[in-house]
């Protein structure tokens, strides 16, 4: 490979490879059939839309099954195969952990540059009744996802502002035209959260109706009840194969996945000792103990969150929070190191947002980070009350702060925050709502002063640009800077990988200095499975928040599981 392969060097969008097989190291034979049932990451909330237009972040978590992607994770690379891969960073692919999925290979160009592609032939569309006939995916299918992609009104801003131009240029072959380098090309469509690749016909059936879904992925959706589930279904005609030991075997094993979707959290804890679910993959740290107890054949994963927790203080309107003396102050009046003592006993990091301490050269540890960034960890009431009356609030002041009900760490977590604040004169009027409404109010700018939540870190340059950029959609506080924008924009297309790590380190030091969030610390979570669980090792994702590549590769015991008394 030449040209923008070459100068990209180490960067994530130059060091896609070839494709390489899936290999597990285990000597066990795969075993057919059975349904697996899962808690997954979003346990407590339902699908959200099946329209990748709808530009939803959960849109791949539940669509993952069957429209595929032109990349995905090598699974190969997971540790329980001896690879160095977790495979539970919700968006972020290192570039030696991802593969070709319905792209067979790929080469960089230069005079235009772009990425020309090759795709894998003789993968079929099955037939869907009143949708459409069993046909084989192309070019064109690539280039038709990306266009309606492009022309969503619901786009995120600027989000393919570096592709020039996308065109098959024969039935097989796809190619990106980019007006610059880009950090993040491969992300964007690549393995994103809304690149599955839908035939046309569903869009003309109608691509919102759950019932029009179908797609090359390893199993069709077949029923789907709110609140309660989604249930996938094997797809015989499935195209893929895993390798274990000298031998590959036709995937997905499992004839059937199910998404159990369950509000309560004691319900779906229960649910998992009970043998109900065969994995339950968020558990928080206070039922660890007692599952261990009473199911101790379980087998664990523990991971460090992958979204930051905080208080987002709006800045985009006038009161209080204009003042980062205001922001600084209510930083220094939260008690985080007790937080992480006694709330979360231990099983939370002080510091581990916006940057994820698993991105590497991006993240840079508190103990390195300027004095006056460290100072917002430190517990310091006598100076918050200081900087509040510098700031004309001697007494403090009050505002409302929304909350998603959803999140059972987020009910607990706010009173206590509020009782902190409270210490320094700041009351807080706490309005809870269930996951639509919360999300509404983001997205259409309706929130509180204050909201209350957590955000994806996404990957090192996402997680900034999504956050804090002006007028991108998950930006709660509403932050905007114009001298920012422009630093965010020359890291995306600087192709140096080391300097743009240092670009990255930069940006974090800045905005966590401005104080536009209450910033609090990440927890620890905990992912459980039954033993009858097999070729599995606790991996979450194989892309962004997409996890049905890893369930088409899990098989179920059901002898085993029988001889356990489930």
């Amino acid at each position: 490979m030449t040209g923008l392969r070459a100068a990209f060097a180490s960067t994530l969008a130059a060091t896609l490879l070839m494709a390489t097989p899936v290999v597990a190291q285990t000597r066990e034979a795969p075993k057919y059939g059975g349904s697996l049932e899962i808690g997954t990451v979003y346990v407590t909330i339902s699908a959200l839309s099946w329209d990748s237009a709808d530009f939803n972040w959960k849109h791949n978590h539940d669509t993952g099954q069957f429209y595929e992607q032109l990349f995905a994770a090598d699974l190969s690379k997971a540790r329980r195969n001896g690879g160095t891969q977790a495979f539970v960073l919700d968006a972020h692919l290192p570039s030696e952990a991802i593969r070709g999925e319905l792209a067979e290979s790929w080469e960089w160009k230069q005079n235009p540059l772009r990425v020309e592609i090759k795709l894998r032939k003789g993968i079929m569309f099955p037939e869907k009744a009143g949708v459409m006939k069993a046909r084989e995916f192309v070019a064109e299918d690539v280039v038709f996802s990306y266009d309606r992609l492009d022309k969503s009104p619901k786009k995120i801003l600027g989000y393919f502002d570096h592709v020039e131009k996308v065109e098959a240029t024969d039935r097989h072959t796809v190619v990106f035209t980019l007006k610059h380098p880009f950090a993040e090309w491969d992300y964007r469509f690549g393995w994103g959260y809304m690149s599955g690749i839908m035939p046309k016909e569903v869009v003309d059936a109608g691509a919102a109706n759950w019932r029009n879904a179908t797609g090359t992925g390893p199993f069709q959706l077949t029923d789907f009840v709110s609140g309660n589930s989604n249930t996938y279904t094997r797809n015989p005609a499935y195209w893929d194969k895993e390798k274990i030991g000298d031998k590959e075997y036709q995937i997905p094993f499992v004839d059937k996945v199910v998404y159990r979707t369950i509000k309560d959290e004691a319900t779906f804890v229960t649910a998992l000792r009970t043998g109900k679910l065969d994995i339950l993959e968020a558990i928080r740290w206070q039922n660890v103990e007692s599952l261990k107890k009473s199911a101790p054949q379980l087998k664990w994963n523990r991971w460090l969150a992958q979204s930051g927790t905080f208080l987002a203080m709006r800045v985009d309107q006038d009161g209080p929070f204009k003042d980062v003396r205001v922001r600084r102050a209510l930083n220094m009046a939260v008690n985080k190191a007790e937080i992480v003592k006694e709330y979360y006993s231990g099983n939370a990091e002080l510091f581990a947002y916006p940057q994820h301490p698993d991105y590497g050269g991006y993240f840079e540890p508190l103990d390195k980070m300027p004095a006056s960034v460290r100072e917002l960890f430190a517990y310091d009431p006598a100076r918050a009350k200081k900087l509040l009356a510098e700031a004309g609030y001697p007494k403090g002041f009050s505002f409302k702060v929304q909350v998603c009900s959803c999140n059972p760490d987020h009910m607990d977590l706010l009173p206590l925050v509020a009782a902190y604040l409270e210490q320094v004169g700041v009351k807080l009027e706490i309005q809870p709502m269930e996951y639509g409404a919360f999300l509404s109010a983001m997205t259409s700018r309706t929130m509180t002063a204050g909201y209350f939540m957590n955000n994806g870190h996404t990957n090192p340059t996402t997680t900034i640009r999504k956050s804090f950029v002006t007028g991108q959609t998950w930006n709660p506080s509403g932050w905007s800077d114009p001298a920012y924008d422009a630093k965010m924009e020359a890291a995306y297309r600087e192709p140096d990988e080391a300097k743009r790590e240092a670009m990255l380190r930069d940006l974090t030091r800045e905005i966590l200095d401005k104080a536009p969030y209450i910033w609090l610390p990440t927890p620890y979570v905990y992912s459980a499975w039954w033993p009858w669980v097999k070729n599995y090792g606790g991996e979450l994702r194989a892309g962004a928040v997409r996890p049905g590549p890893i369930y088409a590769r899990i098989w179920v015991d059901q002898d085993l599981k029988k001889k356990m008394g489930f």
